[in-house]
């Protein structure tokens, strides 16, 4: 997996460029990408998958446009390989998915609830020949989902966790968590987690530099007699929180 000089995962736009030549037109005078243009952070994110994770990831013309290496490091955070986890709301490309299954070797279940996204997900792990067992969640988040009795070591997820809709940045389904600061699908998450996972088993939220959002779900998680620990991390310019929550 290469790194570059400055010992940071990345990828140079000079060597993206080599992957999708369409990125050239995205360039000013001085070989700086507009990430402003969406078709721009698209095909350069694709270009990291592909580069550094070799992964083939399409993207959906209205989904988030998923970052690569923050998702890695999310997942450092706490797999160590080959455990059996289950992610909730894969989205569009599958990203962590497809990482989990090939990158950490571990046996990889999936959940989506919007049907365009599933079906791009669905591409994604064929087109990558994954062994992702993909699941249409239809409105639930693990009960009534997963099969009562299923032990997983791990649950993980990127969580809605806006109060209030967006203005274009995410779909209302994909941005929403409800609750005071955001936090209401992560509380109930973890809540139906309980039920799922062994002794040492973990749940992991990939969540925003939000202070008040982030002690909600751990004041909740510590009701749940759940171990916390909250690992800050940063993936270009922001900084992001993987929120462990051990059994």
């Amino acid at each position: 997996m290469p790194t570059w000089k400055d010992g940071k995962l990345g990828l140079l736009i000079s060597e993206a460029v080599k992957i999708f030549p369409e990125l050239e037109r995205h360039l000013d005078k001085k070989g700086r990408l507009d990430f402003s243009n969406r078709e721009a952070r698209i095909l350069y994110n694709q270009a990291i998958a592909k580069a550094v994770f070799g992964l083939d990831i399409e993207y959906h013309p209205r989904g988030l446009v998923t970052t690569p290496i923050s998702r890695y490091i999310f997942l450092k955070t706490f797999l160590r390989g080959g455990e059996r986890v289950l992610e909730i709301g894969t989205g569009h490309t599958a990203m962590m998915a497809l990482m989990a299954a090939k990158l950490f070797n571990c046996d990889v279940t999936a959940t989506e609830i919007d049907e365009e996204f599933f079906a791009y997900a669905k591409a994604n792990i064929e087109r990558n020949n994954a062994r992702v067992r993909l699941i249409k969640s239809d409105g639930g988040i693990i009960r009534g989902v997963i099969p009562e009795g299923e032990k997983l070591d791990v649950i993980f997820s990127a969580p809605p966790y806006y109060e209030r809709p967006t203005r274009g940045v995410l779909t209302e389904r994909e941005g929403v968590g409800g609750g005071k600061y955001g936090e209401g699908f992560s509380v109930r998450l973890i809540k139906e987690a309980r039920d799922y996972l062994p002794s040492r088993g973990k749940v992991a939220l990939f969540l925003p530099d939000k202070k008040p959002l982030i002690e909600a779900i751990k004041e909740k998680g510590e009701e749940l007699d759940y171990k916390t620990r909250d690992v800050r991390f940063k993936a270009g310019t922001r900084w992001r929180h993987s929120l462990i929550l051990e059994t």
